[in-house]
């Protein structure tokens, strides 16, 4: 008799299911520092890993792109003279040369030498750009090095009443010495333009007031804590770095 062979039938496959992004949460202050509500933050942009070579080749790309051509040496092709040999080839008893303006002759061409001709230009993908971006406000925010603050306005250009939120905004736990260190303290950005604010911090030296949609990841490396102003408004726009 043949015996006949059973065979198991797979398990049927199932649809994997999309996972939707994890909300985080961040205390929101007002100028004087004390609690005014809460704000939801996506993982996708204050949750992420710590990449540190993304960060690095955006960072030093941006920089190498902002760098400015100063330093700029003649080569013997551009110094002017020199066209006549200085003396025969044979027979006075010293070297030979063909020209005074050869890189050994004092006042000759500089060889090697600095040229503002040179293309420091390096290509940064704006995804690469965005998520360098995300992965910088993800490590500032484990820090607890990001504020977020309901409104930062000045109704007039007053230094005095800067100084009067900035000294409210360092009482808060772990930002004590957001006034007192002397460079690179803060980053403060604005949800949108607003001139009488932005004169009335330009007079300290150790921060900076910006619109949140210029934010770049070369600014949040140069400052170590970031000031959120307005977040309902402001955080719309760098969730929106990625799908540009």
């Amino acid at each position: 008799m043949e015996t006949t062979k059973t065979t198991k039938k797979a398990p049927a496959k199932t649809k994997t299911e999309v996972s939707k992004p994890v909300s985080l949460e961040a205390v929101v202050y007002n100028q004087k520092g004390k609690d005014s509500g809460k704000v939801s933050l996506l993982e996708s942009v204050f949750g992420l890993k710590w990449n540190a070579d993304l960060v690095h080749q955006v960072v030093t790309s941006m920089n190498s792109i902002a760098r400015t051509h100063v330093a700029h040496t003649k080569n013997r092709a551009d110094v002017r003279g020199g066209g006549r040999k200085p003396w025969q080839q044979k027979g006075t008893g010293r070297a030979r040369h063909g020209s005074t303006r050869s890189p050994i002759w004092v006042g000759g061409g500089v060889t090697h030498g600095p040229r503002n001709d040179k293309n420091f230009d390096r290509k940064v993908n704006k995804k690469m750009k965005a998520k360098a971006l995300y992965t910088i406000l993800s490590a500032k925010f484990k820090k607890g090095q990001i504020m977020f603050v309901d409104d930062i306005s000045m109704r007039a250009i007053k230094t005095k009443e800067a100084k009067v939120v900035l000294s409210s905004l360092s009482k808060i736990n772990g930002f004590n010495d957001l006034l007192s260190k002397k460079k690179n303290s803060a980053y403060i950005a604005l949800s949108n333009k607003d001139l009488p604010t932005e004169k009335s911090f330009g007079n300290f030296s150790n921060l900076v007031v910006d619109e949140i949609r210029n934010v770049s990841p070369v600014d949040l490396m140069k400052y170590k804590y970031v000031i959120i102003s307005n977040p309902d408004v402001a955080l719309p726009q760098i969730t929106e770095k990625l799908a540009k």
